[in-house]
Parts: structure tokens; C-alpha cells; sequence
């Protein structure tokens, strides 16, 4: 017979349940669903069996839940702000400025132009995919 995940008490079944059903972010809500389950003695692997997750991740689940209570089911990937973009504001306006001119060379401008004029001003080499991704948003 497997071996039951042992449960801090932080949360009833029943308030389990509950936050199992107010919960809007589909991460959060299957992650207290586990809890719940495993709180109310289903196993681990009916319960892994029910939500698609692993064993291990439900072994990480329950050893974040056992230390943080229900404040460790909370999916923390929406508070990460992302990198800072390369240009600042200014430096986009310039840019922006910068494109209604033809270039120096006489051409249009491409992404290769586009990353050599951003890697002249920031001084250190810009891939030709970023050239293109800062000529299409202009």
C-alpha cells in the first residue's frame, strides 16, 4: 500500500474545498485541488491520476503547502515583471524619430540596419531578429 502524504494542518477539507472553488487562476485552483484531495485521504496517485500531475511535482506541492500553508499554492509567475526592454522610452522616440529619414547609406531601412544603429548607440553588438523586432513596432 503507498505511503500517504502527511498534511500540516493549515486549512480544513471543507476550507480546502472552498478555496478550491473561489479560485480564478486555473494553476492556483488545480494546485488547492490536490491539497483538498489529498487532505480528504485520496492517495497520490489517484491524485495524480485526477489532476495530470506527477508524482514529484505533488511531493513539491505538498512540501511548499506543509511549509507556507495555503500562501505557497499561489503561482508567483504573475508577479515577475520580465526583463527591462533595451531602449528606454526616450531612446524608442529616438528611434522612431530616426526611421522617417532614409539611412545614411541611401537604402531603406532593414533589421540589420536597424540593430547596427541600436548597437552604435548602446555600444555592444544587437542581434538582426531584435533590429526587426524594434522596425516592425515603429
Amino acid at each position: 500500500m503507498p505511503k500517504r502524504l502527511k498534511l500540516e494542518p493549515h486549512q480544513t477539507p471543507s476550507e480546502l474545498s472552498k478555496l478550491y472553488r473561489q479560485a480564478s487562476d486555473p494553476i492556483e485552483r488545480t494546485r488547492y485541488q490536490i491539497i483538498w484531495l489529498l487532505a480528504t485521504g485520496r492517495e497520490t496517485e489517484d491524485v495524480a491520476d485526477v489532476t495530470g500531475y506527477c508524482r514529484n511535482c505533488i511531493y513539491r506541492l505538498v512540501r511548499r503547502y506543509n511549509q507556507l500553508g495555503a500562501k505557497g499554492l499561489k503561482d508567483q509567475r504573475h508577479q515577475h515583471p520580465g526583463t527591462p526592454p533595451l531602449l528606454s522610452v526616450v531612446e524608442q522616440a529616438q528611434l522612431l524619430q530616426i526611421l522617417q529619414a532614409p539611412p545614411a547609406d541611401g537604402g531603406l531601412w532593414n533589421s540589420r540596419k536597424v540593430a547596427e544603429w541600436i548597437g552604435n548607440l548602446l555600444d555592444r553588438p544587437i542581434s538582426v531578429q531584435r533590429g526587426w523586432d524594434y522596425l516592425r513596432s515603429a
